[in-house]
């Protein structure tokens, strides 16, 4: 793992991480649009520079343990700025420490998650720095998070949830429907190649379609694929939306189980962090990712099995959860609906219902592998 001391704040080209010794190049954008079919080839801001200094003498008294793509860190110092700014001896130069953590699903690229071991691939070399004492929080994309927990670890935080839909991204089609038959989109979502092939059947999926966001619109540009769907929330976060053909309704395409959250853990015996995080932690996002993941956790899926959920609340205040299941090529998709008071024990027994409802309808084979 890499230690990323804190540093003076960087010009203005980079983008807003101040006091950080990483820098993402070049992630400033002009407003948003959705659909720029005009443009020959994509943006993509990909450089992380890593300024090499001499390590400050003085100890950390957070040290943030974090994947090194451009979207992870960018979630990791957006994670540093709340605590710098919620707490005047975290905002001292030096008082916190971005440490890089390589993880198994950033090793091995060449081959499908499903093929891998899919559940806590991009989770476990983090858990367990935080366990051995290298680190005092880890900041997790939620939906990176297997249901269960190491032991003697806690999961006391979620920011606030961005943007959950998925966005389509083609330099020759406005939407999804507009491609030609035959077309070939690229994704290693599972959950997203079920929806889509079940709604435009004439089109193809290249699946482990892998890489960060940068990567995958590279290959874009090259011609591999005619399009690709990404999270929304994450281009939100790169400040990349530039490239943003259109997005998708969750009527059309539901998103994964916590999409568009960051998780905080830390050990459970550390009471310090715990309220350091506390004071961060965003409730209305942490009472709808427990619904979302007791709904996963009922279901079990195999690595192999497609599973979408997302509860959010209505005019009213009240809980409006939808979950599907799919069957991996499309053919059969299974979808239900809840509506409850937004309270945690309601929402969890909601996820949980619905849950059972659909393994029931299933039935017998559906989420082997």
């Amino acid at each position: 793992m890499e230690a990323l001391p804190l540093s003076r704040c960087p010009s203005s080209s980079t983008v807003n991480f101040c006091s950080g010794s990483v820098s993402a190049l070049g992630f400033s954008v002009p407003a948003f649009r959705t659909t720029h079919l005009t443009r020959k080839k994509m943006v993509i801001r990909a450089s992380i520079a890593v300024e090499q200094e001499t390590q400050k003498t003085k100890v950390a008294l957070v040290r943030i343990g974090t994947r090194g793509s451009p979207l992870a860190l960018a979630q990791a110092y957006e994670t540093r700025d709340k605590l710098m700014a919620a707490h005047s001896e975290l905002a001292e130069e030096g008082a916190i420490q971005i440490v890089v953590i390589k993880t198994t699903g950033d090793k091995i690229l060449t081959q499908p998650l499903a093929d891998i071991g899919g559940k806590g691939l991009f989770t476990k070399e983090i858990d367990e720095a935080l366990l051995n004492g290298d680190i005092d929080i880890a900041v997790h994309s939620m939906k990176d998070v297997p249901t269960y927990l190491p032991d003697k670890t806690i999961l006391p935080c979620n920011l606030p949830r961005e943007d959950v839909r998925d966005a389509f991204i083609s330099l020759t089609a406005a939407s999804l429907s507009e491609l030609p038959a035959g077309s070939i989109v690229g994704t290693a979502s599972l959950r997203r190649k079920s929806q889509l092939l079940h709604r435009y059947k004439s089109l193809n999926v290249l699946e482990n379609f892998r890489g960060n966001v940068q990567t995958r619109l590279r290959k874009l540009n090259e011609g591999v694929v005619q399009a690709t769907l990404l999270a929304l929330a994450g281009l939100k976060r790169l400040n990349m939306t530039e490239n943003v053909t259109s997005i998708l309704s969750i009527d059309e395409m539901l998103p994964a189980v916590a999409q568009g959250a960051i998780g905080i853990a830390c050990r459970s015996n550390d009471d310090k962090m715990a309220n350091y995080l506390a004071s961060l932690n965003h409730e209305v996002t942490r009472l709808a990712v427990a619904c979302e993941r007791a709904f996963l956790e009922t279901l079990d899926g195999s690595c192999r099995t497609p599973i979408a959920g997302y509860a959010s609340h209505d005019e009213d205040g009240n809980c409006i959860f939808k979950g599907l299941v799919a069957s991996p090529d499309g053919t059969k998709v299974l979808e239900t609906s809840r509506k409850g008071p937004y309270a945690l024990e309601d929402m969890i027994k909601m996820g949980k219902d619905a849950g059972e409802e659909l393994l029931s309808r299933a039935g017998p084979g559906f989420f082997d592998c």
